[in-house]
């Protein structure tokens, strides 16, 4: 027989190909083959996924620097990361929307209340959801610029601390998803009503994750923090703007949300 991928010819008890280190495939795809395959990539004890979740909580510089310098087998690549985290994402939006949002008082959520009470509050909320993915794809160059603005003591450029950036976020989407979705099928308004402080915790993950990939002494955190939360909370003002701007363009919401009642 011959691999499928690369056309080299195999003995029968090859299991992988010796060229291009291709898994010999020799079933159908069914439903089994498909659980074993998925189990087998991203939960075994010893694969990079659960590899990489757990050293990116005990010394993220491992693995952002291991990537950066050109280690990219021991732990999963920052694309991937990236495709989890969006994957997640939509598992937990899918919740909101689909599970939790009737059991949502809007009228009580302080940090988006408008004149029109919490039909407004629905409405903006709503309307940001849909922009979700592009949101947090924004958030990477945001978290870069700061890591590269405040923790640069290796010298690494822009893209490279784009990938720390990748991989901070990603890492913190991914670990954070089983208590997002604890918590939407127990009490979606806690949820709803501490989503700033979830977003507090992952700026603080970046935080720790950039200072850990830096060697920079703790002492000199006492100003490094404070400024990388201000370049990042400038940065997150600009990205609020555009991102009403961007509502009222595509009539998401309109300037009636916002007038006062009489």
């Amino acid at each position: 027989m011959n691999c499928r991928n690369c056309n080299t010819s195999l003995r029968t008890d090859y299991s992988f190909c010796p060229d291009c280190g291709a898994k010999v495939i020799r079933n159908r795809i069914s439903v089994k083959n498909l659980l074993y395959d998925l189990i087998e990539r991203y939960f075994n004890l010893d694969n990079t996924f659960l590899k990489t979740l757990w050293h990116m909580l005990i010394k993220p510089h491992i693995v952002c620097g291991g990537y950066i310098a050109g280690i990219r087998k021991k732990y999963l690549n920052p694309v991937s990361m990236l495709a989890i985290a969006l994957t997640s994402s939509g598992f937990i939006l899918f919740l909101i929307k689909k599970v939790a949002w009737d059991s949502i008082d809007f009228s009580s959520i302080s940090y988006a209340q408008t004149s029109t009470g919490g039909s407004g509050t629905e409405k903006i909320i709503s309307a940001t959801m849909e922009y979700s993915s592009l949101i947090y794809f924004l958030y990477i160059p945001m978290i870069a610029f700061a890591g590269f603005v405040v923790f640069n003591k290796k010298q690494y450029n822009y893209a490279e601390h784009f990938v720390t950036a990748i991989y901070a976020l990603t890492s913190f989407s991914i670990i954070s998803t089983v208590y997002q979705a604890i918590l939407l099928l127990v009490n979606p308004q806690v949820y709803i009503d501490t989503a700033l402080i979830y977003v507090a915790l992952m700026i603080f993950f970046c935080v720790y994750v950039s200072y850990k990939n830096s060697k920079f002494s703790k002492t000199s955190l006492l100003w490094r923090v404070p400024t990388f939360l201000l370049i990042f909370f400038m940065d997150y003002l600009g990205i609020s703007m555009l991102s009403i701007v961007m509502l009222f363009l595509t009539g998401d919401i309109s300037i009636q949300d916002f007038v006062p009642k009489n």
